[in-house]
């Protein structure tokens, strides 16, 4: 009687470690994207203060109405400077992820720093344009290098770590303003914002380039700079291209044109409350914390969310969330008054989490293009739809002065994730595949 044979042992599926330069890579990209964030959320924490006391200087009255108009506009050149971000992507491709990554942060951390310095409104202008340029680019070379260098299995949960970094950026400003803007004011809290550049030497010694990069790197070497940007647009990939920045678009309509008037509108509350002077600021960086609690939360879920419905679901979902807030926080509470200051932080946290949208495209866009036009189509899809967002901003600034209030006309940006919901169908699916070669 021969014995039955043994059954094989099943095979325990493990999640590969990361290496040293995936690691540290990492911690690159997010400390860049966390610094990112709290630069480019400063100009909202101080955007009252500043202008009160630039615009007279200026030669122009430090009205609401003025305040809201050269305000929106200072946003808005921020955005066309995020927009001319797109130039970095084929620089990346070309040149290398971490290279590029080295460039953009120095870039933005030396511009905001010189904020702190300016005597007239348009010289602050400038210099938030110059900044924005440094601050689109960071995004797209962190997001590239975490999808390509992660391991295939850990790449998903990656890209949503990665991008809670922006977010704990708009806590840190929040906390910086709390403590350093209202003790020492807004040009304090522009000097917080050269303290990116620390984190070159981090990266210049520990950091290598992805191996998908170096494995076509001799290739891409090769090419004219502009041809990785020129691919986007080849028949292959143009639908891509125009939804993913049309979705963009939709996102910068509600971060920009939405939440980055939340400590504007959380200090009309806190003073409508009897809350006045710094009183009103640690208000305003409190509504600014519980939104950034809210996104942490959110892009810490996507990578789930996003694997059980797909990317489309997820984004969808994050949109969902996005339209009903907005609209319910401006277009309402923010009406009632005083008595609205508890149910308007109520309603911060769940605009926190459709925050998280922004998340999604650090998994998504990798994940639609190859290895040798990824950083230009990463670049490209979220900055060029900044140009569109800055002409909602101006838009919305228009509209606060014509109503005399930022409720309305910021509850109104909610129709961009309705016009973004219709769209979403259209979209590539990519869940369950690789990251192509």
């Amino acid at each position: 009687m021969t014995s039955p044979m043994p059954r094989p042992t099943p095979s325990i599926s493990t999640v590969p470690s990361l290496t040293r330069n995936q690691v540290r890579g990492f911690w690159a990209a997010w400390g860049g994207w966390a610094l990112d964030g709290m630069d480019s959320f400063i100009y909202a924490l101080v955007l009252v203060p500043s202008m009160r006391e630039l615009l007279p200087r200026s030669g122009i009255e430090a009205t609401k109405g003025n305040i809201g108009v050269y305000g929106g506009t200072l946003f808005a050149l921020f955005l066309v400077g995020w927009g001319l971000a797109f130039l970095w992507g084929p620089i990346g491709d070309k040149f290398g992820r971490v290279r590029t990554l080295m460039l953009t942060i120095v870039w933005y951390s030396a511009f905001t720093f010189l904020s702190a310095v300016v005597t007239r409104v348009w010289q602050l202008a400038l210099l938030r344009l110059l900044a924005g340029i440094g601050i689109g680019g960071e995004w797209a070379m962190g997001g590239t290098f975490v999808a390509e260098e992660w391991p295939e299995r850990r790449r998903v949960a990656g890209s949503g770590y990665m991008h809670t970094g922006y977010y704990v950026g708009f806590l840190l400003a929040a906390i910086a303003n709390y403590t350093v803007g209202s003790h020492f004011g807004w040009r304090a809290m522009f000097a917080v914002g050269g303290v990116p550049a620390l984190l070159l030497a981090w990266i210049r010694h520990g950091v290598t380039e992805p191996s998908r990069w170096r494995e076509k790197g001799n290739v891409i070497r090769n090419w004219e700079v502009w041809r990785p940007l020129a691919a986007l647009f080849s028949p292959k990939w143009r639908r891509r291209t125009i939804l993913n920045s049309l979705f963009m678009l939709a996102s910068i309509c509600g971060l920009w044109a939405g939440t980055v008037y939340v400590p504007a509108a959380a200090t009309t509350l806190s003073e409508a409350a009897g809350h006045v002077g710094p009183a009103a600021t640690r208000l305003a960086s409190l509504a600014t914390m519980l939104i950034s609690v809210g996104t942490i939360l959110g892009c810490l879920a996507m990578p789930t969310i996003a694997s059980r419905i797909g990317r489309r679901g997820a984004l969808a979902f994050f949109f969902t969330l996005m339209m009903v807030f907005i609209a319910v926080t401006f277009g309402y509470v923010f009406y009632l008054g005083a008595g609205g200051l508890t149910w308007f932080f109520g309603c911060l946290f769940f605009l926190g989490i459709g925050g998280a949208n922004f998340s999604v495209y650090t998994l998504w866009l990798p994940e639609q293009y190859p290895t040798e036009c990824r950083a230009s189509a990463f670049a490209f899809a979220t900055s060029m739809a900044r140009f569109g967002g800055a002409g909602i901003t101006f838009l919305v600034g228009a509209g606060i002065r014509h109503y005399g209030s930022l409720g309305a006309p910021v509850g109104m940006t909610a129709i961009a994730f309705a016009v973004g919901l219709c769209l979403i169908p259209f979209g590539a699916e990519t869940r369950g595949q690789p990251l192509p070669e």
